[in-house]
């Protein structure tokens, strides 16, 4: 054994040089090689741009995706400098571009405030590329340099007169990197719309020249920056004040810029943004907004008599209650934002919780006492909202006593499996009692859980949470995963916890499968499920917890072989090489309508088995886009459903709208 060893010195350790790191552990820097991680590189340039714009140097933005499939991303900023880094001695492009934690976001006289916090945007961009071009348009001249994998690949030139000031950057990501090098406009266009509506006044262009006749031009720019956001968002809703409320106030050491909007929903939709990073888990910034409107309207309502009690009903409103139907969007510019963890999804700054709360207080008590008629349409609709609550709490109390963790039984269709370790169970929500009973069957049953639904869900978009939580496939759902129940998943301070709002640590599955049919059946029942969780268990998604199974559409069979396919293509494949193998022999097919046509055997194999299944992971992108998609799918505005249906149903002949 002695012999085999290797002596562990100081020669063993490896260092990386350069941007070495990055292309060795790319995954730490942009999250990952896949889709999101080739789409996060286009963001990392442009939050460059952006930050320009909000130093107040640049107004115009643009975004293309070029014919050879690199991209473009060029501003009318000042222009990276490019004169000799006194310690580096090169030129400060080309330390921009690559060395890591190196750029103007250190020094608080270039930017007061950023989205890239720690320098290593655009040198991870160039490092993750197979090639990238510089262009800077600075002190009357027109500089260029090219680099190759993060390394420099020419010196830095000058050619040219340049009358104006800018950066263009230009990059065509490594394919020995990342896993697909498609771009996805929808994507790209999504975020600069975004960042468009949360920069006032800036023109952000999105075009796309990849298929010559037909290119695509998109430009952004909204004059009523958040105000137009919230009714982006808000969109085929009926809104209940037309309205929106803005509360903007600057001259503080953190900018606050609010507005919203209330509609006749049941839902609230609120975003929250830091130098416009989209903090999908909140932070203080949105605590204190809650705690401010809460605040606001209680004392408005109080002020002004609008709430009447009876001997037999005394309402008291809550945060809740002044959140349904209410859509919002909270931006924030903080010098040194503290986010909680790598992933900038929460804000920690605890200066900022009581500012945003004393300026949206401030900004709402004004606007109430001017528009007194929208103030009594706010409070009505908050009464009712708590009268709907009132009735829920009696369906919030029984889900609770039938809560597992708290003594009582589960949900008696619910199959569920040996292991009470939650990192190691996987829930199966599934259609119908006869898939139910094969997957019941097929199913490993130390680790995984069945639960059969009957018919379809209740649909949340359209349902006030009283009518929700008496549905019984709901109450099932709810009870057998156990962490209880809640709404957008906030509760601000002040506010009591009723012992069932959702908590994502009581949470009995680290996995919750939706097994549906592959018919049209099995794609609403996904889809009213996917509400479900997205509006009242938001946790599970942004959590990684929800999953959808690939069930077989075909299975192939040539005498003893047989083969399952999972799409058209595959069938296909398979189909032509059985016949070529063997030329005599039937190839016979079967189409799969649902999953109760497979044997419990069957379903193990295809959907079920953690070797050999395909599961899709639920996750959101863009929190705006997930709204409006459910809002626009799930809705009342049959225009919004029929816009939809009929834009994306291309290879459809006939359609049954």
């Amino acid at each position: 054994m002695a012999k085999k060893s290797k002596e562990y010195s100081a020669e063993k350790i490896t260092i990386l040089k350069g941007l070495e790191a990055v292309r060795k552990r790319p995954a730490m820097y942009i999250g990952d090689v896949g889709k999101r991680g080739l789409h996060h590189l286009v963001n990392e340039v442009v939050d460059n741009s952006v930050d320009e714009a909000l130093a107040g140097h640049c107004t115009k933005i643009k975004v293309n995706i070029n014919a050879d499939n690199s991209v473009s991303v060029e501003d009318n900023g000042r222009g990276i400098p490019v004169d000799v880094h006194k310690e580096e001695k090169k030129p400060a492009l080309e330390v921009v571009m690559t060395v890591l934690h190196a750029g103007g976001k250190f020094d608080k006289g270039s930017y007061k405030v950023s989205g890239g916090l720690h320098g290593v945007g655009v040198s991870v961009v160039n490092a993750l590329s197979e090639w990238l071009e510089a262009e800077v348009r600075r002190e009357g001249k027109v500089h260029h340099q090219r680099y190759e994998r993060g390394t420099t690949a020419s010196k830095l030139k000058a050619s040219g007169k340049a009358k104006t000031t800018g950066t263009k950057i230009t990059f065509y990501p490594d394919n020995e990197i990342f896993n697909t090098i498609v771009w996805d406009y929808a994507i790209i266009a999504e975020r600069l719309r975004e960042l468009a509506y949360l920069n006032k006044e800036l023109e952000i262009t999105a075009v796309d020249s990849r298929e010559e006749g037909e290119e695509k031009e998109e430009i952004f720019r909204y004059k009523g920056g958040l105000s137009d956001y919230v009714k982006f968002l808000d969109g085929s809703t009926n809104a209940l004040h037309n309205k929106v409320i803005t509360v903007y106030k600057e001259n503080e050491e953190i900018p606050v810029d609010v507005a919203l909007r209330y509609n006749d929903g049941f839902n609230e939709n609120i975003l929250s943004f830091v130098n416009n990073i989209n903090t999908i888990e909140g932070g203080t910034h949105l605590s204190g907004f809650r705690s401010a409107l809460t605040r606001a309207m209680n004392t408005y309502s109080s002020k002004n008599k609008l709430i009447k009690t009876t001997k037999n009903e005394k309402i008291s409103l809550s945060g809740e209650d002044f959140r349904e139907g209410l859509t919002a969007v909270i931006s924030v510019k903080v010098p040194e934002p503290q986010f909680e963890g790598q992933t900038k999804t929460k804000l920690g700054n605890g200066e900022a919780k009581g500012l945003v709360d004393g300026i949206v207080y401030e900004g709402l008590q004004e606007f109430l006492e001017q528009n007194p008629s929208v103030g009594k349409r706010i409070v009505e609709k908050a009464v009712l909202a708590a009268r709907s609550r009132a009735a829920a709490r009696k369906a919030r109390e029984l889900i609770r006593r039938k809560s597992a963790l708290e003594g009582g039984s589960l949900p008696g269709k619910l199959a569920d499996c040996s292991s009470k370790d939650p990192e190691m169970c996987e829930l199966f929500l599934v259609e119908g009692d006869s898939a139910g009973g094969s997957a019941k069957q097929g199913r490993d049953r130390r680790f995984q859980a069945i639960l059969p639904l009957r018919g379809k869900v209740i649909n949340a978009e359209k349902a006030r949470i009283d009518k929700l939580l008496s549905n019984n496939e709901i109450q099932s759902i709810i009870t057998a995963l156990g962490a209880g129940f809640g709404g957008n998943g906030g509760i601000e301070e002040g506010e009591k916890l009723t012992g069932a709002e959702f908590d994502i640590t009581k949470l009995r599955y680290n996995k919750v499968i939706i097994m549906t049919d592959a018919d049209v059946d099995g794609s609403h029942i996904r889809t009213l499920l996917l509400t479900f969780l997205y509006r009242k268990m938001p946790e599970l998604i942004t959590g990684g917890k929800v999953y959808i199974a690939q069930p077989p559409f075909y299975k192939i069979k040539q005498g003893k072989k047989e083969q399952y396919a999972f799409d058209d293509n595959e069938r296909d494949f398979i189909m032509e090489r059985f016949k070529k193998e063997n030329k005599t022999q039937k190839v016979e097919l079967q189409r799969y309508k649902g999953l109760g046509e497979m044997n419990a055997e069957q379903l193990w194999s295809t959907t079920m088995d953690p070797n050999k299944r395909s599961l899709l992971k639920v996750s959101v992108e863009s929190g705006s886009e997930a709204s409006t998609l459910f809002r626009d799918l799930m809705g009342s505005d049959v225009e919004a459903r029929r816009h939809f249906i009929t834009s994306h149903a291309k290879f459809v002949v006939n359609l049954d709208v």
